[in-house]
């Protein structure tokens, strides 16, 4: 098992449309490619335009096939470039892929 962080930061004013996405289209997605979340965060102190998030991956491979079709898939296109149209949502997005040492509780 491995785990991908992301650390999506949204461009001024468009925190609500990236919350939007996720709850309306992303998520049903994700699921529809296998894509298993582990939790989703919006920081409380600290930076105010920031969605952390992390996923579960079987492995690289896991990981590598349902990305790529997530991102091919013709419902995630539309939905991103409607959610776009007032332009864009996020101004930079960071991925670490992480495996767990031996010793962490979360296997």
């Amino acid at each position: 098992m491995i785990h991908e962080l992301r650390i999506y930061e949204a461009c001024p004013g468009r925190m609500g449309a990236l919350h939007e996405r996720f709850q309306n289209h992303t998520l049903r997605l994700f699921e529809r490619h296998g894509i298993k979340p582990v939790a989703f965060w919006e920081d409380v102190i600290g930076v105010s335009n920031r969605l952390t998030y992390v996923l579960a991956w079987e492995n690289l491979a896991h990981r590598e096939r349902a990305w790529n079709a997530f991102q091919a898939d013709p419902e995630w296109q539309a939905a991103r470039a409607k959610s776009e149209e007032s332009g864009p949502i996020v101004a930079r997005v960071t991925s670490t892929l992480m495996k767990p040492t031996s010793y962490s509780p979360l296997q």
